[in-house]
């Protein structure tokens, strides 16, 4: 673990998956701290792609490539929360990406913690070829904290992606449907905002525009700034080259 401490609040980061493990401030932990597979806890990182792959496949180059299923009949939130990361720093965290992603590259991770925010930076390169590339973050955030009452989210936007009936988006918009929430968001504003009132309210931010909300789960609430929606290798990816990387950022601030 990479502990990271201010006046009011504590980070742990889990190199093994390079996760925001835990995230305690002014005593509450709010994150969703285990969980049955690796993509049911903390704040992990979606790298190479985010979200939904249209059954595990995508072409570039004119080569098909093949994923594997993990989320059947999909390939989903990518590799680097598979992989062992390591320090490159003091509070920066490091991994190549590796087989069965076929091109290689790296990503890197930088958290600043102070006593009102969060933020972690993400980088995703390759200095030998061109490949796709997304990143983003899949954090759970706790519906019930020690006190205060159940989370409420608050924010607007826009619309959401539309999808098929696989859950992959189209590449069109769509009105936003009611309550439960299992989609991209597109056009957010006036928040993020997750309210446990009596307790606490964080506030999220990116550079990235997109957002998927998945509000199923009964004990957790996931808000997810991603660089692109689900499935954007097959829509319009995303490139990075030698000395071309894709950055990005996410604050939570309170």
């Amino acid at each position: 673990m990479l502990t990271l401490h201010s006046a009011r609040a504590s980070a742990a980061i889990d190199l093994d998956g390079g996760r925001l493990a835990s995230l305690i401030i002014d005593g509450h932990e709010i994150m969703v701290t285990e969980g049955d597979r690796p993509t049911r806890w903390g704040s992990f990182p979606m790298i190479p792609w985010c979200g939904r792959l249209d059954h595990g496949r995508f072409t570039f180059g004119d080569v098909e490539y093949q994923m594997p299923i993990t989320s059947a009949p999909h390939a989903n939130h990518g590799r680097a929360h598979l992989q062992m990361w390591e320090l490159d720093g003091t509070a920066t965290i490091r991994t190549a990406l590796a087989v069965p992603w076929p091109f290689g590259g790296f990503a890197t991770q930088e958290f600043v913690l102070t006593d009102t925010a969060l933020t972690i930076a993400v980088t995703v390169g390759n200095n030998e070829r061109s490949m796709p590339a997304m990143a983003g973050w899949h954090p759970w955030f706790r519906r019930q904290l020690t006190t205060g009452g159940p989370a409420k989210l608050h924010f607007d936007a826009d619309a959401i992606y539309e999808t098929n009936t696989d859950d992959i988006p189209t590449g069109g918009l769509a009105d936003i449907p009611p309550k439960p929430w299992n989609a991209c968001f597109v056009g957010v504003s006036n928040g993020p905002l997750i309210e446990w009132p009596g307790a606490l309210t964080i506030a999220l931010s990116s550079s990235f525009e997109d957002w998927v909300i998945f509000t199923e789960p009964d004990q957790a609430l996931c808000v997810e700034p991603q660089s692109g929606p689900p499935n954007e290798f097959n829509i319009e990816p995303f490139v990075v080259s030698p000395g071309e990387p894709l950055h990005g950022s996410m604050t939570i601030s309170w």
